[in-house]
């Protein structure tokens, strides 16, 4: 299961990695992915579908770990190992390979409040909080930006997706003009940020930083639109 949001770069890292496997005897890798960040159902019916051909195995992130833990004790049930990567599921005794989410977030609102003055306004778009992945970044960014004397104005989710960042930050910087750092928990969500910024002239001055470290933030990192993005290993 490649995971929720087709477009979003890291997954097609994740699949890179796992393709890179495919040539292994006695391995074929099949890659599947809901359509949107919130396609749990059409997620849930997948791995059902791969359970009934008699699939040896399932890597997945849990876009929602309580609604997928019954097919995740299925596919136990039936034999099939499974593996959560970079979202904990909420089934015990399942391995999960991921980052530490919430010493990342921290660090970029550490990085955020070493760059911009004590007290200033802050904005922080949220990722999916019923996630591990996301609450873990959000528990992260709300301790390190309170610990930097930061002024969180506001925090809102933008779903991970990168439309709806742009809308909530335009909704953000209309009620607030004197905003000066946003910390987006994914790179998508921060690319959202930074074109509603631009379009409202005030990228110049607000400090955007973002999480995952795709291809395309890199990019964006040297062209001095994000200011810094938090990279994963793996």
């Amino acid at each position: 299961m490649r995971g929720p949001g087709a477009g979003n770069p890291f997954r097609a890292a994740v699949q890179r990695g796992a393709e890179e496997q495919d040539t292994e005897p006695g391995v074929k890798i099949v890659v599947l992915s809901p359509l949107t960040e919130s396609g749990v159902p059409a997620q849930i019916a997948q791995i059902e579908d791969q359970l009934a051909k008699g699939v040896g195995g399932i890597v997945l992130p849990p876009p929602d770990p309580n609604a997928l833990a019954p097919v995740v004790d299925e596919a136990t049930a039936d034999g099939a190992p499974v593996a959560f990567i970079n979202t904990k599921g909420s089934n015990d005794g399942i391995t999960y390979i991921g980052t530490d989410n919430e010493m990342g977030a921290a660090l970029a609102a550490r990085h955020i409040g070493d760059n911009v003055t004590e007290c200033s306004d802050v904005a922080n778009l949220k990722g999916i909080i019923t996630q591990s992945t996301g609450k873990a970044r959000a528990d992260g960014s709300y301790a390190g930006l309170d610990a930097g004397g930061l002024n969180i104005v506001a925090a809102q989710t933008g779903e991970r997706d990168r439309d709806r960042g742009m809308a909530v930050m335009e909704n953000i910087i209309t009620g607030d003009q004197n905003l000066k750092a946003v910390f987006a928990s994914t790179d998508n969500m921060g690319h959202g940020a930074i074109e509603a910024l631009k379009n409202a002239d005030m990228l110049d001055d607000v400090f955007v930083v973002g999480f995952d470290a795709n291809p395309d933030a890199a990019a964006s990192v040297l062209a001095d639109k994000m200011s810094a993005t938090v990279a994963q290993n793996p």
